[in-house]
């Protein structure tokens, strides 16, 4: 499982997203990485409602996943909605994240409104 979630990381990260949600699909639906993956390729390629609801999930099966917090956080800076998003902040921090890549990334996107790919 491990080598596939790498491998979804590859392809995201060369902008191949449909490819990586062929690979996730061969995954647990149900496993909160999953859906933290689902979400973020779904939002990278456009669909930010499917993302939301795919982190929504994720975090439903795991309140302490930093990196669904911070990947729907960045999706709430590209609508435009702050205070939500500092929402997530808080949250990642309160769950242990602070001084993460998850923690780091998000403030970095509410402060200058750029998000990131991974």
């Amino acid at each position: 499982t491990e080598t596939l979630y790498q491998q979804v990381r590859s392809l995201s990260y060369d902008g191949r997203y449909a490819d990586a949600q062929v690979l996730l699909a061969q995954m647990p639906a149900d496993d909160d990485r999953t859906l933290t993956y689902m979400g973020f390729t779904s939002r990278k390629m456009g669909n930010t409602e499917a993302a939301m609801t795919y982190y929504a999930r994720a975090l439903a099966r795991n309140p302490g996943n930093v990196l669904a917090r911070s990947y729907m956080g960045q999706g709430l800076v590209e609508e435009g909605n702050i205070s939500a998003a500092m929402k997530q902040l808080r949250e990642i921090r309160a769950h242990g994240g602070k001084g993460t890549w998850a923690e780091a990334s998000l403030r970095t996107a509410i402060s200058t409104g750029r998000t990131f790919n991974w």
